[in-house]
This record gives C-alpha cells, structure tokens and sequence, in this order.
C-alpha cells in the first residue's frame, strides 16, 4: 500500500497492529479520525491512554477494575461461595450477559499452552487455589472454552481442587468443540452455566 504521508502510514500501521484489522480497515478508520474535529480525537487518543496507565486488576478475581476490588467481588448481591473460573475479562463480560450467574469470578489471565510457552505458573491458578483453601467455598465451576488448550487447563485445575473436597463443574457442553467462550449466543452459554456438571463425571 502506497501513502502520501509517513504520518499517514505510521498510524495505519499501529492500527493494523489490533487484532483482526487490515492495512485496509486501518485506514478507513485512520481517514475517518482526521475527518473528525481535533477535540473529539484528543479526547480518542487521552482516553486509550488513560486507560492503559490507570487500569487496575481486582486484587481478588484479577478482573480488569477501576479499583483495588472489582463491582462484582464488591456486591453484595453476590453468591460468594461460588466461584466461576474464567480465562480472561472477555469470559466475564460474556457469562454476565446471560444473567443466569450470580456468583463471583477467578480470572486466569490465560489458558496452559506449552505451545505458546505458557505454563502453569504463567496463570492465576496459584491465587485460586489460595482463594479455596482461605474462604468459604461451596462450588468451582470451571467455565473454559472448549479448545485443546482449554481441556488441559481444565485437568490442572481439577487436580489441584480435587483435595478440597468441594464439588468442582464444568459448564454443559452447549459449546462446540473448538469454540470460544466469548462468542457462544448468550442462551446456549446461560444454559451451559444453568446444566453445568460434575467435571470428574466428565473425564470418566
């Protein structure tokens, strides 16, 4: 792609850098931001920069949060007991959109991958497992996506909770296999989370 202006191509350029945008969505969106007044793109540029130096992860789930400790781990009008493990915020945002969960979260940060180089230690299992072992829990449910990777951070985590003899599920599989979290309709996810069984009774 041939540009007029190396300004122009540096910041198509960081904008083709998003995941699943092109050189040529990158500029569309770049031409549509010097289309609009240098206020309104002030304020677009201040607030992906705000975001990035302010954002906080919750000290208890590592929920991305304004705070210290995230709305959700914060109400009361959640089930405390229950906690639901997720890979990332995305996970959180999908199964809060169904409305059919009202416990509280763990956010892992990540699935094993030893193909990626990401093991165990990488993860926010550790934080977990002291999370089970220090407050009252009456139920893990182990809301991964059905991928490879998702399978055997689901074996991990089974093993290292199987000792608290506390009962650990595993959402429904409404999900296909090789399906993401995030994009599961949120009917077949809310029921996935409503129908979720015994993971043990899973790998049997």
């Amino acid at each position: 792609m041939n540009f007029s202006s190396k300004l122009l191509e540096d910041a198509v350029n960081e904008f083709a850098k998003l995941p699943g945008v092109g050189q040529k969505t990158a500029l569309r969106l770049v031409l549509h931001l010097l289309n609009q007044e240098k206020d309104e793109v002030n304020h677009f540029g201040n607030s992906i920069i705000k975001l990035r130096e302010e954002i906080k992860h919750c000290n208890t789930c590592h929920n991305i949060s304004d705070q210290e400790l995230c709305e959700i781990c914060l109400s009361k009008k959640r089930e405390r007991e229950i906690i639901c493990v997720v890979e990332d915020t995305r996970d959180v945002m999908a199964i809060e959109n169904t409305g059919q969960y009202y416990g509280v979260y763990h956010v892992l940060g990540g699935l094993i991958s030893p193909m990626d180089g990401v093991g165990p230690s990488d993860l926010f299992i550790d934080s977990l497992v002291q999370r089970v072992a220090t407050t009252p829990v009456k139920e893990v449910i182990l809301a991964l996506s059905a991928t490879m990777e998702g399978d055997t951070t689901l074996f991990y985590l089974y093993k290292r909770l199987k000792d608290f003899q506390i009962p650990v599920t595993t959402i429904a599989r409404g999900i296909a296999f090789g399906g993401e979290l995030e994009y599961a309709d949120e009917i077949t996810l809310g029921r996935s989370i409503v129908t979720r069984v015994p993971y043990q009774s899973s790998i049997i």
